[in-house]
Protein backbone atom coordinates (compact mmCIF):
# COMPACT_ATOMS: atom_id res chain seq x y z
CA UNK A 1 0.00 0.00 0.00
CA UNK A 2 1.21 3.53 -0.83
CA UNK A 3 2.10 5.15 2.37
CA UNK A 4 -0.30 7.86 3.53
CA UNK A 5 0.39 11.75 2.62
CA UNK A 6 1.57 13.96 4.92
CA UNK A 7 -1.23 16.00 6.89
CA UNK A 8 -0.87 19.28 5.72
CA UNK A 9 0.99 22.58 8.01
CA UNK A 10 -1.27 25.42 8.82
CA UNK A 11 -0.07 28.60 8.24
CA UNK A 12 -2.51 30.68 10.81
CA UNK A 13 -2.26 34.31 8.73
CA UNK A 14 -1.79 34.52 5.34
CA UNK A 15 0.28 38.18 5.27
CA UNK A 16 3.94 38.11 4.38
CA UNK A 17 5.63 36.15 6.86
CA UNK A 18 2.62 33.46 6.93
CA UNK A 19 3.31 33.33 2.76
CA UNK A 20 6.55 33.44 2.81
CA UNK A 21 6.87 30.01 4.71
CA UNK A 22 3.59 28.28 3.02
CA UNK A 23 5.85 28.90 -0.14
CA UNK A 24 9.38 27.46 1.44
CA UNK A 25 7.26 24.32 2.92
CA UNK A 26 5.49 23.92 -0.49
CA UNK A 27 8.84 23.94 -2.64
CA UNK A 28 9.76 21.36 -0.49
CA UNK A 29 6.88 18.99 -1.06
CA UNK A 30 5.07 19.69 2.08
CA UNK A 31 1.60 19.97 1.44
CA UNK A 32 0.33 23.47 2.99
CA UNK A 33 -3.19 25.19 4.21
CA UNK A 34 -2.52 28.80 4.64
CA UNK A 35 -6.01 30.01 7.10
CA UNK A 36 -6.12 33.92 6.65
CA UNK A 37 -9.17 36.16 7.64
CA UNK A 38 -8.62 39.05 5.25
CA UNK A 39 -5.38 39.17 3.51
CA UNK A 40 -5.64 43.21 2.48
CA UNK A 41 -4.90 43.81 6.57
CA UNK A 42 -1.67 42.43 6.41
CA UNK A 43 1.15 44.13 7.12
CA UNK A 44 2.51 42.94 3.74
CA UNK A 45 0.19 45.30 2.05
CA UNK A 46 0.91 48.19 3.72
CA UNK A 47 4.69 48.46 4.31
CA UNK A 48 6.88 50.54 2.45
CA UNK A 49 9.23 47.60 1.71
CA UNK A 50 12.37 48.80 2.55
CA UNK A 51 15.48 46.36 3.12
CA UNK A 52 17.04 48.53 5.75
CA UNK A 53 19.23 46.66 8.69
CA UNK A 54 21.77 49.57 8.26
CA UNK A 55 19.84 52.43 7.72
CA UNK A 56 17.49 51.58 10.88
CA UNK A 57 20.60 51.16 12.90
CA UNK A 58 19.41 47.67 14.07
CA UNK A 59 21.83 46.63 16.85
CA UNK A 60 23.48 43.30 18.51
CA UNK A 61 21.18 40.48 17.40
CA UNK A 62 18.57 42.07 15.66
CA UNK A 63 21.16 43.81 13.14
CA UNK A 64 23.11 40.14 12.80
CA UNK A 65 19.29 38.51 11.92
CA UNK A 66 18.39 41.51 9.69
CA UNK A 67 22.40 41.30 7.38
CA UNK A 68 21.52 37.51 7.50
CA UNK A 69 18.48 38.00 5.88
CA UNK A 70 19.45 40.81 3.50
CA UNK A 71 22.26 38.39 2.19
CA UNK A 72 19.75 35.79 1.32
CA UNK A 73 17.07 37.78 -0.32
CA UNK A 74 18.18 38.06 -4.27
CA UNK A 75 18.35 34.18 -4.17
CA UNK A 76 14.92 34.16 -2.50
CA UNK A 77 13.31 36.51 -4.71
CA UNK A 78 14.60 34.69 -7.77
CA UNK A 79 13.04 31.52 -6.64
CA UNK A 80 9.80 33.71 -6.22
CA UNK A 81 10.12 34.86 -9.50
CA UNK A 82 11.29 31.76 -11.25
CA UNK A 83 7.83 29.85 -9.58
CA UNK A 84 5.34 32.63 -9.78
CA UNK A 85 6.18 34.15 -13.31
CA UNK A 86 5.93 37.70 -12.11
CA UNK A 87 8.63 40.43 -11.01
CA UNK A 88 9.26 41.01 -7.45
CA UNK A 89 10.84 45.02 -7.79
CA UNK A 90 13.76 44.36 -6.21
CA UNK A 91 15.60 47.59 -5.82
CA UNK A 92 19.26 47.50 -4.66
CA UNK A 93 19.52 51.32 -4.69
CA UNK A 94 20.79 52.47 -1.57
CA UNK A 95 19.27 54.25 1.24
CA UNK A 96 20.45 57.56 2.90
CA UNK A 97 20.16 58.31 6.25
CA UNK A 98 20.35 62.36 6.90
CA UNK A 99 21.39 64.33 10.16
CA UNK A 100 21.58 67.91 10.47
CA UNK A 101 25.40 67.35 12.53
CA UNK A 102 28.32 65.20 11.15
CA UNK A 103 28.42 64.43 14.93
CA UNK A 104 25.14 63.17 14.97
CA UNK A 105 26.22 61.09 11.98
CA UNK A 106 29.46 59.75 13.74
CA UNK A 107 26.91 58.44 16.95
CA UNK A 108 24.80 56.53 14.53
CA UNK A 109 24.77 52.66 15.51
CA UNK A 110 25.72 51.43 12.00
CA UNK A 111 27.81 54.68 10.78
CA UNK A 112 30.86 52.02 10.02
CA UNK A 113 29.12 50.35 7.50
CA UNK A 114 27.99 52.97 5.91
CA UNK A 115 29.77 56.17 3.37
CA UNK A 116 29.89 59.47 5.16
CA UNK A 117 28.26 62.37 2.76
CA UNK A 118 29.10 65.80 4.00
CA UNK A 119 26.38 68.39 2.48
CA UNK A 120 27.64 68.60 -1.18
CA UNK A 121 27.64 64.26 -0.29
CA UNK A 122 23.89 64.84 0.19
CA UNK A 123 23.06 66.98 -2.58
CA UNK A 124 25.09 64.65 -5.15
CA UNK A 125 23.25 61.16 -3.70
CA UNK A 126 19.50 63.11 -3.16
CA UNK A 127 19.14 66.06 -5.55
CA UNK A 128 17.46 68.79 -3.96
CA UNK A 129 17.37 67.36 0.01
CA UNK A 130 15.91 70.20 2.44
CA UNK A 131 18.40 72.74 3.64
CA UNK A 132 18.37 71.46 7.16
CA UNK A 133 20.38 68.24 6.63
CA UNK A 134 24.30 69.04 6.97
CA UNK A 135 25.39 65.49 6.98
CA UNK A 136 24.56 62.00 6.17
CA UNK A 137 25.68 58.02 5.62
CA UNK A 138 24.67 56.05 2.58
CA UNK A 139 24.45 52.37 2.86
CA UNK A 140 24.79 51.18 -0.65
CA UNK A 141 23.63 48.02 -0.01
CA UNK A 142 20.52 48.35 1.60
CA UNK A 143 17.60 48.65 -0.43
CA UNK A 144 13.80 48.17 -0.96
CA UNK A 145 11.46 45.79 -2.59
CA UNK A 146 7.87 46.74 -4.07
CA UNK A 147 5.72 44.41 -1.41
CA UNK A 148 2.19 46.43 -1.96
CA UNK A 149 1.99 46.08 -5.92
CA UNK A 150 4.63 43.10 -6.49
CA UNK A 151 6.15 40.53 -3.58
CA UNK A 152 2.59 39.72 -2.48
CA UNK A 153 1.20 39.04 -5.43
CA UNK A 154 4.02 37.62 -6.82
CA UNK A 155 4.17 34.86 -3.67
CA UNK A 156 0.40 33.88 -3.85
CA UNK A 157 0.65 33.17 -7.48
CA UNK A 158 4.34 30.55 -6.24
CA UNK A 159 2.47 29.25 -3.11
CA UNK A 160 -1.31 28.68 -5.86
CA UNK A 161 1.23 26.98 -8.44
CA UNK A 162 3.07 24.64 -5.87
CA UNK A 163 -0.33 23.58 -4.69
CA UNK A 164 -0.76 25.63 -1.24
CA UNK A 165 -4.42 25.89 -0.39
CA UNK A 166 -5.91 28.97 0.79
CA UNK A 167 -8.56 29.35 3.51
CA UNK A 168 -9.59 33.51 2.78
CA UNK A 169 -11.87 34.86 5.21
CA UNK A 170 -11.36 32.09 7.85
CA UNK A 171 -10.93 33.35 11.30
CA UNK A 172 -9.24 30.81 13.62
CA UNK A 173 -10.61 30.87 16.89
CA UNK A 174 -8.41 28.78 19.35
CA UNK A 175 -5.82 26.43 19.05
CA UNK A 176 -6.45 22.68 20.57
CA UNK A 177 -4.71 20.52 22.33
CA UNK A 178 -4.51 16.86 22.83
CA UNK A 179 -4.46 15.28 26.66
CA UNK A 180 -0.75 15.99 26.93
CA UNK A 181 -0.73 19.72 25.50
CA UNK A 182 0.26 19.01 22.27
CA UNK A 183 -1.59 20.66 19.17
CA UNK A 184 -3.59 18.61 17.56
CA UNK A 185 -5.90 21.01 15.78
CA UNK A 186 -7.70 24.29 15.05
CA UNK A 187 -11.11 25.74 15.77
CA UNK A 188 -11.96 27.98 13.12
CA UNK A 189 -15.00 30.36 11.76
CA UNK A 190 -15.75 30.37 7.65
CA UNK A 191 -16.70 33.43 5.33
CA UNK A 192 -20.90 31.75 6.31
CA UNK A 193 -20.09 31.35 9.82
CA UNK A 194 -19.49 27.73 10.16
CA UNK A 195 -17.66 26.83 12.70
CA UNK A 196 -15.56 23.49 13.18
CA UNK A 197 -12.28 21.42 13.66
CA UNK A 198 -9.62 21.22 11.51
CA UNK A 199 -6.99 18.63 12.74
CA UNK A 200 -3.84 19.65 12.48
CA UNK A 201 -0.51 17.93 14.37
CA UNK A 202 1.87 21.13 13.03
CA UNK A 203 1.37 24.44 12.50
CA UNK A 204 3.05 28.11 12.56
CA UNK A 205 1.97 31.30 14.05
CA UNK A 206 1.99 34.30 11.34
CA UNK A 207 -0.68 36.70 12.75
CA UNK A 208 1.04 39.42 13.25
CA UNK A 209 -0.29 41.95 15.29
CA UNK A 210 -3.33 39.87 16.52
CA UNK A 211 -1.05 36.56 17.72
CA UNK A 212 -1.72 37.59 21.13
CA UNK A 213 -5.29 37.21 20.37
CA UNK A 214 -4.83 33.27 20.14
CA UNK A 215 -1.87 33.07 22.52
CA UNK A 216 -2.42 35.47 25.17
CA UNK A 217 1.38 34.31 26.82
CA UNK A 218 2.21 36.22 23.68
CA UNK A 219 3.85 39.84 24.29
CA UNK A 220 3.06 41.30 21.07
CA UNK A 221 0.99 44.46 19.99
CA UNK A 222 -0.55 46.71 17.86
CA UNK A 223 1.59 50.00 16.78
CA UNK A 224 -0.28 51.92 14.17
CA UNK A 225 1.43 53.27 11.19
CA UNK A 226 0.02 55.22 8.69
CA UNK A 227 1.05 56.27 5.10
CA UNK A 228 0.52 58.01 1.76
CA UNK A 229 2.31 58.62 -1.98
CA UNK A 230 2.77 60.90 -4.64
CA UNK A 231 3.45 60.70 -8.05
CA UNK A 232 7.03 62.25 -8.55
CA UNK A 233 8.39 61.77 -12.10
CA UNK A 234 9.92 58.51 -13.12
CA UNK A 235 13.79 58.49 -11.54
CA UNK A 236 13.57 61.80 -9.54
CA UNK A 237 14.46 60.35 -6.77
CA UNK A 238 17.54 57.44 -6.71
CA UNK A 239 18.08 57.05 -3.67
CA UNK A 240 15.61 56.04 -0.87
CA UNK A 241 15.73 58.83 1.94
CA UNK A 242 15.71 57.21 5.80
CA UNK A 243 14.91 60.62 7.78
CA UNK A 244 13.61 61.07 11.72
CA UNK A 245 10.41 59.77 11.80
CA UNK A 246 9.67 59.99 7.83
CA UNK A 247 11.24 58.16 5.16
CA UNK A 248 10.97 58.31 1.13
CA UNK A 249 10.78 55.34 -1.16
CA UNK A 250 10.78 55.96 -4.54
CA UNK A 251 9.41 53.38 -7.02
CA UNK A 252 11.10 52.87 -10.39
CA UNK A 253 7.74 54.73 -12.00
CA UNK A 254 8.16 57.40 -10.25
CA UNK A 255 5.39 56.37 -7.75
CA UNK A 256 7.04 57.52 -3.97
CA UNK A 257 5.87 55.96 -0.64
CA UNK A 258 5.61 58.37 2.07
CA UNK A 259 5.57 56.86 5.78
CA UNK A 260 5.14 56.30 8.69
CA UNK A 261 3.53 57.44 12.07
CA UNK A 262 4.44 55.10 14.82
CA UNK A 263 1.56 55.51 17.37
CA UNK A 264 1.50 52.60 19.96
CA UNK A 265 -1.39 54.14 22.21
CA UNK A 266 -3.70 53.62 19.27
CA UNK A 267 -4.32 49.68 19.38
CA UNK A 268 -6.59 48.94 16.72
CA UNK A 269 -8.13 51.42 16.53
CA UNK A 270 -8.86 51.85 12.22
CA UNK A 271 -8.54 55.12 10.01
CA UNK A 272 -6.68 58.33 9.18
CA UNK A 273 -6.27 61.48 11.80
CA UNK A 274 -5.16 64.69 10.43
CA UNK A 275 -2.41 64.71 12.98
CA UNK A 276 -1.22 61.75 11.26
CA UNK A 277 -1.25 63.03 7.74
CA UNK A 278 0.09 66.40 9.09
CA UNK A 279 2.91 64.61 10.38
CA UNK A 280 3.81 62.84 7.34
CA UNK A 281 3.75 65.92 5.23
CA UNK A 282 5.97 67.78 7.40
CA UNK A 283 7.93 65.12 7.14
CA UNK A 284 8.03 65.30 3.22
CA UNK A 285 8.34 69.26 3.21
CA UNK A 286 11.90 68.81 5.31
CA UNK A 287 13.04 65.93 3.74
CA UNK A 288 12.70 66.40 0.02
CA UNK A 289 10.86 70.06 -0.61
CA UNK A 290 10.03 69.99 -4.05
CA UNK A 291 8.04 66.46 -3.57
CA UNK A 292 5.27 68.98 -1.70
CA UNK A 293 4.27 70.05 -5.17
CA UNK A 294 3.74 66.38 -6.47
CA UNK A 295 -0.24 65.06 -6.41
CA UNK A 296 -1.17 62.69 -4.09
CA UNK A 297 -2.26 59.06 -5.18
CA UNK A 298 -3.27 57.05 -1.95
CA UNK A 299 -3.44 57.38 1.96
CA UNK A 300 -3.36 54.33 4.09
CA UNK A 301 -2.96 52.82 7.51
CA UNK A 302 -1.67 49.67 8.88
CA UNK A 303 -0.58 47.81 12.13
CA UNK A 304 2.99 46.55 13.19
CA UNK A 305 3.44 43.80 15.47
CA UNK A 306 5.71 44.91 17.98
CA UNK A 307 7.58 42.92 21.09
CA UNK A 308 9.11 45.08 24.00
CA UNK A 309 12.61 44.87 22.38
CA UNK A 310 10.87 45.20 18.71
CA UNK A 311 12.74 41.96 18.11
CA UNK A 312 10.30 39.15 16.38
CA UNK A 313 9.32 35.63 17.83
CA UNK A 314 10.64 32.84 16.24
CA UNK A 315 10.74 29.16 16.57
CA UNK A 316 8.90 26.43 18.76
CA UNK A 317 5.87 28.32 20.73
CA UNK A 318 4.64 27.57 24.05
CA UNK A 319 2.58 24.29 22.49
CA UNK A 320 4.33 21.06 21.05
CA UNK A 321 3.85 21.14 17.07
CA UNK A 322 3.02 25.33 17.02
CA UNK A 323 5.83 27.25 15.79
CA UNK A 324 5.71 31.07 16.12
CA UNK A 325 7.00 33.89 12.91
CA UNK A 326 5.48 37.54 14.48
CA UNK A 327 6.10 40.20 16.18
CA UNK A 328 8.68 41.62 12.70
CA UNK A 329 7.81 45.34 14.15
CA UNK A 330 8.86 47.55 11.51
CA UNK A 331 11.20 45.44 9.59
CA UNK A 332 8.94 41.94 8.41
CA UNK A 333 9.89 42.56 4.81
CA UNK A 334 13.42 42.63 5.51
CA UNK A 335 13.08 39.45 7.44
CA UNK A 336 10.81 37.71 5.29
CA UNK A 337 13.53 35.28 3.56
CA UNK A 338 15.33 34.39 7.01
CA UNK A 339 12.29 33.82 8.39
CA UNK A 340 10.91 31.38 6.04
CA UNK A 341 13.96 29.61 5.43
CA UNK A 342 15.07 29.18 9.08
CA UNK A 343 10.94 28.36 10.62
CA UNK A 344 10.34 26.10 7.10
CA UNK A 345 13.85 24.01 7.96
CA UNK A 346 12.32 23.69 11.63
CA UNK A 347 8.98 22.62 10.87
CA UNK A 348 10.02 19.81 8.58
CA UNK A 349 12.33 18.77 10.94
CA UNK A 350 15.43 19.84 8.81
CA UNK A 351 19.33 20.41 10.30
CA UNK A 352 20.46 24.13 10.94
CA UNK A 353 24.13 25.28 11.04
CA UNK A 354 25.04 26.49 14.57
CA UNK A 355 24.99 29.70 13.57
CA UNK A 356 20.90 29.25 12.57
CA UNK A 357 20.60 27.66 15.92
CA UNK A 358 21.62 30.55 17.68
CA UNK A 359 19.27 33.28 15.65
CA UNK A 360 16.64 31.22 16.69
CA UNK A 361 17.30 31.05 20.20
CA UNK A 362 18.10 34.73 20.35
CA UNK A 363 14.27 35.28 19.48
CA UNK A 364 12.80 32.69 21.10
CA UNK A 365 9.29 33.76 22.51
CA UNK A 366 9.58 33.61 26.53
CA UNK A 367 12.83 35.72 26.25
CA UNK A 368 10.68 38.73 28.00
CA UNK A 369 9.99 39.02 31.53
CA UNK A 370 6.20 40.69 32.19
CA UNK A 371 7.81 43.32 34.24
CA UNK A 372 9.68 44.72 30.99
CA UNK A 373 6.32 45.00 28.90
CA UNK A 374 6.43 48.62 26.83
CA UNK A 375 4.29 49.53 24.91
Amino acid sequence: MPAAASPPVLILGGGLIGLAIAHQCARRGQPVTVLSRRRSEAAGFVAAGMLAPHAEGLTGEQLALGQASLARIPAWVEQIEADSDLTCGLRPCGIVVPFTTAAERNAYPTAAWGEALDRTGLEREVPGIGPRWQAGLLFAQDGQIDNRRRLMRALERACAGLGVTFEEGTQVLALERSAAGALEGVRLQRADGEQLSLPADRAVLTCGAWSAQLLPQLQVFPVKGQMLSLQGPRQALQRVIFGPGTYLVSREDGLLVVGATSEPDAGFTEGLTPAGQRQLEAGIAALLPEACQWPPMERWWGFRPCTPDEGPLLGEGPIPGLWLATGHHRNGVLLAAITAELVAARVLREGLAPAEEQLLAAFRWNRFQPSTRQV
